[in-house]
């Protein structure tokens, strides 16, 4: 995801010093619970009961007082997070439309309005997936964030990243793309429009990019406070062999992806098939362009992190981040896509197109399992 430069004021300062008072006075008064213990004779047993007990009491109280913490958040972090919570309300209440019967942005027609089980199920997750964001902005901007463990928070994060960044960079690359007249032909567009009717696409993208900005600034300075070690200094010793195969392989088949997807961004139809070739635009070409930079990406800053070397790998692992996010997640999407009911193309997806849906996963995979393996090398205590 891209980001957007904005003042923040650092939130963790006054949260830092409340951990550290709050920590210090647990810390005093199981030390002191522990002192008592070892004066009593005989009943050490019933002591330690109620060390434990005062411990896990003293944590609750800990943890509530956390909760109703008052928000120290900074102006600009604030702003970050109602924008991003904003801009999952017209999604959501689309969905929540759809759940409930309503036809609203569906044309006569469309697939979309046979009642199945399918739809039904594909409406109530991707639902949830969009009301994650904005359990995520609260995560990365609550005192409490800093104490998820990791797992919980990278998934979800890598995901949004995967799913986001090919939305933010290619869909206002179209939008240009028609504004003067290198769009799609009406034919085309009108096969579209008998999906959704056109201006879903402008909410929904619109609300898509609006979440990408703001999590990106919002999840950039958490990820410097909480695991800036990571980054700092020099790229250091080459990873082990495993890892640099797993780079090289990587880099071979983001090669591959890159140039395959920019011979289809720039106007070749071989291997589409005759009904994507017919489609086939300026428009498509955009979307093409953007798979192309995400696999090259992924690949070669996988190399580059496998490598080591003097210089900072700030930039090796922002980028690969974002293209194996994107490899991976859209790898995921575009091959399930041909498989669902009512709306895929089954087996008459051509055959190049499927690989090189399978190659984007398996790319972003290898690069991902190099980003945590240079992560995890490098990771220093909070």
């Amino acid at each position: 995801m891209t980001g957007r430069t904005m003042h923040q004021t650092d939130p963790t300062d006054s949260t830092d010093s409340t951990d550290s008072i709050r920590a210090s006075g647990t810390t005093d008064s199981i030390g002191a619970a522990d002192t008592a213990t070892e004066t009593l004779d005989g009943t050490g047993t019933a002591a330690a009961r109620a060390v434990g007990a005062a411990h896990a009491a003293s944590g609750a109280a800990a943890m509530a007082a956390e909760a109703r913490a008052p928000d120290t958040t900074g102006a600009g972090a604030r702003l970050l997070r109602a924008a991003a919570v904003a801009a999952t309300l017209p999604y959501l209440a689309l969905k929540t439309a759809w759940l409930a019967g309503s036809d609203i942005g569906i044309p006569e027609g469309s697939v979309l309005l046979e009642p199945t089980v399918f739809f039904t199920v594909a409406n109530a997750v991707t639902m949830a997936m969009d009301a994650a964001v904005i359990v995520l902005a609260l995560l990365l901007t609550r005192p409490w964030g800093r104490r998820v463990p990791a797992p919980l928070l990278l998934v979800p994060a890598f995901t949004a990243t995967g799913l986001l960044t090919p939305i933010i960079a290619g869909f206002p690359a179209q939008l240009v793309l028609r504004a003067v007249g290198l769009g799609a032909d009406p034919a085309a567009r009108a096969a579209g429009e008998s999906f959704l009717h056109g201006w879903v696409y402008l909410v929904v993208y619109g609300g898509f990019i609006v979440q990408g900005l703001a999590l990106a600034g919002l999840f950039v300075p958490y990820a410097r406070r909480r695991w800036g070690g990571v980054w700092q200094g020099p790229g250091g010793t080459r990873l082990p062999s495993p890892t640099g195969v797993a780079a090289g392989a990587a880099a071979a088949l983001g090669t591959v992806l890159g140039a395959l997807y920019a011979y289809w961004a720039f106007g070749g139809t071989a291997w589409l098939g005759a009904e994507r070739a017919a489609q086939h635009s300026a428009e498509t070409g955009a979307v093409s362009a953007v798979h192309a930079v995400c696999a090259l990406l992924a690949g070669w800053c996988a190399v580059l992190l496998a490598r080591g070397g003097t210089r900072r790998p700030v930039w090796p692992l922002a980028a690969g981040w974002t293209g194996a996010a994107a490899a991976l997640c859209w790898g995921l999407y575009l091959l399930a896509v041909p498989l669902a009911p009512g709306i895929g193309e089954g087996g008459g997806t051509p055959s190049v197109i499927l690989l090189a849906y399978a190659a984007q996963v398996v790319t972003g995979c290898l690069a991902a399992a190099v980003l945590t393996a240079f992560a995890t090398r490098r990771r220093r205590p909070a």
